[in-house]
This record gives C-alpha cells, structure tokens and sequence, in this order.
C-alpha cells in the first residue's frame, strides 16, 4: 500500500503542477530534492512572483525511520519504527478576488519489531479561504468535494465538511481560517471497508483538485481590485499565518520529525501584515467575509 500511494502522489503532483502552471501563464514551478538523514526525503516544488500565484508550493514527500518522542507521546505508544508519505499544497494567489487553497493526503504506517504494520491509516482533505466571499465560488467548491465523496459513501461529504469546519477553527480568534471544505483523519481498515478502499477514495479526492479550484482561479485573476483590498487581504494572510503555526498538525509534525524546514514553511505567504485592533467597516464585503468565517455555513 505504501508503494502505491507514493506512486500515486508522485503523479498527483505533476499532474497538479502542469494544471496551476497552465492557469499561471507565466511562472514555473521550481524543484528541490532532499534527503531527510534519520530517512526518506521528499520533492519540493515552489513557484513565486507569478502573474496570478504570489507564492505556493506542491510537495511530496516519504519519510521513515524511528518514532521520535514528541509522537510516541501523541500516539501513545512505545519506541516504533514509522513510514509517512504525502503530498501538501499552499497557493497564495496575488489578486484577493482569488482564494488561497489548501490540501494535503497522505499515509501513515507503524511497524512492530519484526517489522510488522501494527497501524495504517490515511488521511487529508482540500479547504479553501478567500478573501472577499463570493457564493457561488464556494457552492463550487463544495459541490466538487461532495461529488467525488459520494462516490464512495453518501455519509462521507457531511461528516468530513463538519470535521473541516471544527479543525480549521483559530481558537484564540474564535473563527474559521477559511469557508471549508473536507478533512478526513486515521482512515483505518474496518469490516466495512479496506485500506484499498480509503486508497479509492483518498485518490478520488486528490484527482478532484484542479476541478475544485481551477475554475474559481480562471473567473476571478483579472477582476480589479484596490489598494485597500489588497491589504485586506494581508491582514487575513496574517490569520492563516496565526492557524498554521499555532494548530495545524502537519506543521507540528514536519518540525517534530525533523523535517526539512523550507518546505514545511512554503505554505507561508510573502506578504503578511498584523494591524493593532483590526475591524472591518459596518456593512462592507469584508465584514460580510467575517460573519461566514463566525458562523460556518452548509453551503449546499
């Protein structure tokens, strides 16, 4: 199963890079290997100062070697040997009409000492966050994570949107990073359903992506926008920023397992600001934005 998910990442992401490359028209994406030295290594591909992506990154990576303590304590358990691959993406687009997207799937294996897969599990998901709300993008994006769900199981999609919603929340802001999407975690073997079947799924989401998002990049890079927009959107660059370092448990992860710093850190925008006591005007669009990420809605 791992060598099969990694295959499947390896495509995933060339596939995902050739699709934003063709909506950027201007810039590449740049590639690093690396090697991580307790074990595996990854690919990191990153493109900066495009005509529509100010910065974003589509790395994979597959690491192994022993558990180190910080994660032992996580999952309860003892000394263990581990095996993780997955692809993470960031894409930070230049004009606020567009919305930053987020994804990330990946696979998780822990050995016993004859080097026995004692726990398998998948896991992932897409969210997207905007900065100035349009509907229909959101009803877009959400249709497309609902469709390739219920492919699979009708209960997937509204199980998954919640679990976003709760995961994506910035406790100590008391709102969503984003409007949302599906997120999905230890995707173990049941009698119901087999470590090939999350594979099915998994890669039904994945190959999902460019549908998802692609769309809403095309309708909305060349819509005008302001001075006073663009620093609207710095200033909620500035609470994804606060949701990554202080929650995400990818991130927590990378840095824990002695990751390699530069591509854990893409997913952080270039231009970010923090204004002392920051309001959105009374009735404006990016009040408008404030109140749905408040009170997360069903968009279908």
């Amino acid at each position: 199963m791992k060598q099969q998910f990694y295959t499947y990442i390896q495509n995933l992401q060339d596939q995902i890079c050739k699709g934003l490359e063709a909506v950027e028209g201007q810039a590449k994406f740049r590639e690093d290997l690396w090697e991580r030295p307790e074990g595996g290594g990854g690919r990191t591909r990153v493109i900066e100062n495009g005509k529509v992506f100010e910065k974003g990154g589509v790395n994979i990576s597959a690491v192994h070697g022993k558990l180190p303590e910080a994660m032992q304590k996580m999952f309860n358990v003892g000394e263990a040997d581990f095996f993780a691959c997955g692809l993470s993406l960031v894409m930070h687009p230049k004009n606020p009409m567009v919305p930053t997207v987020h994804a990330n799937w990946r696979y998780f294996e822990m050995y016993d000492d004859n080097g026995n897969v004692i726990q398998q599990w998948f896991g992932g998901g897409q969210d997207l966050t905007p900065y100035y709300l349009f509907e229909e993008d959101a009803i877009h994006f959400h249709q497309t994570c609902k469709t390739a769900c219920d492919k699979h199981n009708p209960e997937f999609y509204p199980k998954y949107k919640k679990q976003c919603d709760a995961y994506f929340w910035n406790a100590h802001r008391n709102e969503a990073r984003g409007i949302g999407g599906l997120f999905f975690d230890y995707c173990k073997e049941t009698p119901e359903r087999s470590m090939k079947d999350w594979f099915n799924y998994v890669s039904e989401v994945g190959n999902s992506f460019l549908d998802a998002y692609v769309p809403i990049v095309e309708k909305r890079k060349d819509l005008p926008y302001t001075p006073e927009q663009r620093t609207w959107q710095e200033i909620r660059r500035g609470r994804y920023v606060e949701f990554n370092l202080v929650h995400d448990k990818g991130t927590l992860f990378g840095l824990k397992t002695n990751g390699r710093i530069e591509s854990i850190l893409m997913s952080l925008p270039p231009n970010v600001q923090w204004v002392y006591d920051h309001h959105a005007a009374a009735g404006s669009e990016e009040e408008k934005l404030v109140h749905v990420l408040e009170n997360p809605r069903d968009w279908l």
